[in-house]
């Protein structure tokens, strides 16, 4: 029996590679899912939300009200002790949503299977060899697909990386943690407690029986999976008592360890989220990195195997997704080591955490947690080239609606603010005719000049601004969108419906 053939395989069914599925079915390719789970249900809840730029990710494709409807939002930002209150952004989400990893997935996989997306399940890429044409990917089942490219979202141990020869430089870990879901025969000491090796806490799950425990080892252990044994001796260390801990649901260890992949693409083997980059995971970055990975390739993936643009528009994925998981990296280390308390590291932490609650620092530092503040390199020009599209309040011929409206499909659009004829040649990128009243305003930036037009890439960056005139405007949609039309192209009134 010969191979299946799929557009592109995605190893590894985790948040990334789900947001990744969709956002290539959503495009119109043939895509596979390979993840060794039977069902979408993790061990433990994980990760714990979403930040702003993300949960507006997901509202550009029509589905952040499913999260919103079962997480809770709040102001979670900190940098030593100083609270990074971003409620004052310009943004309909200034906050971060509380939900847990086992239920954000859940929810991911329902949207999935409401789209074209095959998921191979019990299954996992063992390996694969890549010819000028395709991947030969071969599964854990004996099975054997064909795919054009071949991603890898099977997180920080990724056998796609490895076996693609791809390096992971970084640093090696300096702590330790066990995390654990566990009953507790004893009322423990809930909440947050600081030593000079770093945090630990304990808190109560919705059952009210059930315990999430965190706690920094006294020496750096990595490798085999911890014990119940291990576990108790860790508490009696930190508290003076384990509680009397019993029956846990989930134990595990995780440390600082971090780092990033030398290059996010070997030939037609990419990478995304953990498989790419891995950091200790304080501030909640990586579950935020990795669904921006995906929205960033997706679109671009997509247009490549259609044979709309070229090849070499993969090598924007990592030139602009690289940068954005460095500067993740920097701001984890940071906050690890300011989770210290001994006297020197509580001096630095006292002085850090002044200067971080000023106003001024305050936005820097939440701007770039959140993600807010990305800007892609596309060289000068206005302040709204290469950042987020601002989710404007717009008024059409049509009727009112929203900007992450015309985002929903996945597919660029033009907005004209102006009278002008704008031409958009054969690249069928839809117009859209609008009008807005209000100020345009970034977070971090502050108020900018209004533009007469926007052209707005799928994942809601701005690759083009109109100040007048269309100049630069025909080069913006020959980069970003080919020279060929779009065989997946809608109009103007697809995208507003």
């Amino acid at each position: 029996m010969g191979a299946q053939e799929h557009a592109v395989v995605i190893a590894g069914g985790g948040p990334t590679g789900l947001m990744l599925a969709a956002e290539l079915a959503l495009a119109g390719v043939d895509v596979a899912v390979v993840e060794r789970r039977g069902d979408q249900e993790l061990e433990g809840s994980r990760a714990g939300g979403f930040h702003a730029r993300t949960i507006e990710v997901l509202d550009q494709r029509g589905v952040a009200e499913r999260f919103l409807a079962e997480g809770q939002p709040v102001q979670a930002f900190t940098f030593g002790t100083a609270q990074l209150d971003m409620s004052d952004f310009p943004s309909r989400h200034p906050y971060t949503l509380a939900l847990w990893q086992n239920r954000i997935e859940q929810i991911l996989a329902e949207w999935v299977a409401e789209l074209p997306v095959r998921v191979l399940r019990r299954n996992a890429v063992l390996a694969f060899r890549q010819d000028p044409d395709g991947v030969d990917v071969h599964l854990a089942d004996g099975g054997p697909l064909r795919a054009r490219y071949l991603v890898g979202c099977d997180g920080g141990r990724s056998l796609v990386r490895k076996a693609a020869g791809i390096g992971f430089p970084g640093w090696e870990a300096t702590k330790s943690n066990l995390i654990a879901e566990a009953a507790m025969a004893q009322e423990p000491e809930v909440g947050v407690r600081h030593d000079e090796r770093g945090v630990h806490g304990i808190g109560p799950l919705e059952d009210g029986e059930t315990f999430r425990i965190v706690l920094t080892e006294r020496e750096v252990r990595s490798g085999s999976e911890p014990t119940l044994d291990e576990l108790r001796a860790a508490l009696v260390d930190v508290y003076g008592s384990d509680f009397g801990v019993r029956e846990p649901r989930w134990l595990s260890r995780f440390t600082d360890a971090t780092r990033q992949a030398a290059t996010y693409r070997a030939g037609r083997v990419l990478l995304a989220g953990d498989a790419a980059h891995v950091h200790y995971p304080v501030g909640g970055q990586g579950l935020s990195l990795g669904v921006q990975d995906a929205v960033n390739l997706g679109w671009k993936l997509a247009r490549v195997v259609h044979g709309t643009s070229p090849d070499a528009l993969l090598d924007t994925y990592e030139a602009e997704r690289h940068p954005v998981a460095a500067r993740a990296l920097q701001h984890t280390m940071a906050q690890s080591l300011l989770q210290g308390r001994d006297p020197r590291m509580s001096a630095l932490v006292g002085v850090v955490s002044e200067v971080a609650a000023l106003d001024e620092p305050r936005k820097r530092l939440a701007g770039a947690l959140s993600g807010l503040d990305i800007r892609y390199d596309l060289g000068d020009g206005h302040p709204l080239l290469g950042r987020r599209m601002p989710d404007l309040d717009l008024e059409t011929d049509d009727g009112p609606v929203r900007a992450f409206d015309l985002l929903h499909h996945g597919r660029p659009v033009l907005v004209a603010l102006d009278d002008e004829d704008l031409d958009v040649g054969a690249h069928r990128v839809p117009v859209v005719r609008a009008r807005h009243s209000g100020p345009w305003e970034l977070p971090v930036i502050g108020p900018v000049t209004a533009p007469t037009a926007v052209l707005v890439r799928p994942d809601g960056y701005v690759a083009w601004v109109g100040e007048g005139d269309d100049a630069g405007l025909k080069e913006a949609l020959s980069t970003w969108f080919g020279t060929g039309s779009c065989a997946h192209g809608q109009d103007g009134a697809a995208l507003r419906a």
